[in-house]
């Protein structure tokens, strides 16, 4: 039998792009001071939204001291007696450098062979405009939601939710619930249905190495004053041995090793591991006595995501730089405690740094640890039964090799556990040149959404409430 509501959002398929590609062309980099209209512009395009879909008690969430991306709250409590979900996104989107890589301007929506592409269309907007436009049809189908819902839509997920911890706390009664539904997570691959049940944890920092206090003539000094470039590489080079494992004593602190039952799981997953590899021109790499999956989601990482000083300008210019740069992240796993393994990560790099320079370390990224739903938890059930019912397969139960920070955070602070329902995949370029949204996702979403809702209509809060931890 053919769903009203479903039928309702199909019909509005070409409007939510309309609405997609507007929101898009909001440069909303919440890591660029300079963006900042883009972020006001976004975040009341959202709000408009909000309101003209009847949530009420709308409000911009900060930290104690008002510092940070503000995060958009609303709600609509329409089912006494129903469970009360957390439904997550976030408006902020990833720096769009290089720009010399992009096919079309990035905050230019371009839609092309069945994809819209632009910054940030599939992390995290058009898989959070479905979900408010399942919201939207309910509303304007059945003049209620079939739940009761109150939105989190956050401005610092790219950055690493540094305020989010302080939002939760100063406004746990606000943001009470039953459990945590997020549009954000991204599935896995195109060609399989599937659920992520973990995601990694992250932390990260920058570093300066300095060892003039200016720069030099490379005739006059070369040979008797230190490179700072050549001493930041060689700490960098350290980090990890020849195969790629983490260096720094008590970074693996915590860390469990693969079950056997785990091990067999992921080996049962279909993966052509030269197809992957192929599609992005690289090889495989990594610790050795691990497979690319395990790797991927069970090993913790720490990368260089940049590194920069002296001068890159055309032509030559003899000079010794005075100081050298570096960004630093890491992907984390159950078990690890952020502070501690970013703190042995920056003590090992101290131990190789030379007597003849300075380390600065600055420009801390905020920090959340990983994350695992538990296997039987009626919002993961729900889940389930939601793929099952639109697809009519039952989704393989995979993970992320990318961190969620919410997932963590809220978990950490509110007690509350989350199910990643996101309609982006994982191909689809996010964090980097030309990202695009496949539009077949919009169906797929819309149909996916509607029924989550209803499924979790028919569970009892009281099912949730082993499962809250506060």
């Amino acid at each position: 039998m053919t769903d009203p509501v479903l039928t309702h959002a199909l019909s509005r398929q070409s409007q939510l792009i309309d609405a997609l590609k507007t929101l898009v062309a909001c440069p909303s980099i919440g890591a660029d001071p300079a963006m900042a209209q883009g972020m006001e512009d976004a975040r009341a395009l959202i709000e408009a939204r909000l309101d003209a879909m009847g949530f009420q008690n709308r409000q911009r969430l900060t930290s104690a001291d008002g510092s940070g991306q503000p995060a958009i709250f609303a709600e609509r409590i329409d089912a006494p007696g129903k469970p009360t979900m957390l439904v997550y996104a976030h408006y902020d989107v990833q720096p769009s450098d290089p720009l010399n890589k992009w096919d079309t301007p990035p905050f230019e929506p371009v839609e092309r062979d069945g994809r819209l592409y632009g910054r940030g269309v599939s992390d995290d907007k058009g898989p959070m405009l479905i979900a408010l436009d399942t919201l939207a049809a309910f509303v304007a189908v059945e003049g209620r939601l079939p739940i009761n819902v109150k939105l989190l839509i956050e401005g610092e997920e790219e950055t690493g939710s540094p305020s989010l911890p302080g939002i939760l706390e100063i406004h746990r009664d606000l943001l009470a619930a039953d459990a945590v539904l997020s549009a954000d997570g991204a599935r896995w691959r195109p060609d399989l249905v599937t659920l992520n049940i973990g995601s990694r944890g992250n932390a990260g920092f920058e570093v300066r190495v300095q060892t003039a206090g200016q720069d030099l003539h490379s005739g006059r000094y070369g040979g008797i004053v230190a490179n700072p470039l050549h001493v930041l590489s060689n700490l960098v080079a350290g980090l990890h041995d020849a195969e790629g494992r983490v260096e720094a004593p008590g970074f693996y602190d915590g860390v469990a090793e693969p079950t056997e039952a785990e091990r067999n799981e992921i080996e049962n997953i279909p993966y052509d591991e030269r197809d992957a590899f192929a599609a992005i021109a690289a090889q495989p790499f990594g610790e050795a006595n691990y497979s690319t999956l395990e790797r991927l989601w069970m090993r913790p990482t720490v990368d260089v995501n940049g590194m920069w000083g002296g001068y890159i300008g055309a032509g030559s210019k003899t000079v010794i730089p005075n100081e050298a740069f570096a960004k630093l992240t890491m992907r984390l796993v159950p078990g690890q405690d952020p502070q501690k393994a970013k703190d042995a990560v920056i003590e090992h790099l101290k131990t190789l740094l030379p007597p003849y320079a300075a380390l600065e370390v600055y420009g801390d990224r905020g920090q959340g640890g990983a994350y695992a739903v538990p296997a039987d938890h009626p919002l993961l059930g729900a889940a389930v039964s939601a793929l099952e019912y639109t697809t009519g397969q039952s989704p393989l139960k995979v993970r992320i090799g990318a961190s969620l920070p919410l997932t963590e955070i809220v978990s950490r602070v509110l007690g509350l556990d989350t199910v990643m329902f996101s309609f982006a995949l994982s191909d689809e370029n996010f964090h980097a040149p030309n990202e695009f949204f496949r539009l077949s996702s919009i169906t797929d979403g819309l149909a996916a959404w509607v029924q989550i809702l209803r499924q979790i209509a028919e569970i009892s809060p009281d099912a949730f409430a082993p499962y809250k931890k506060n």
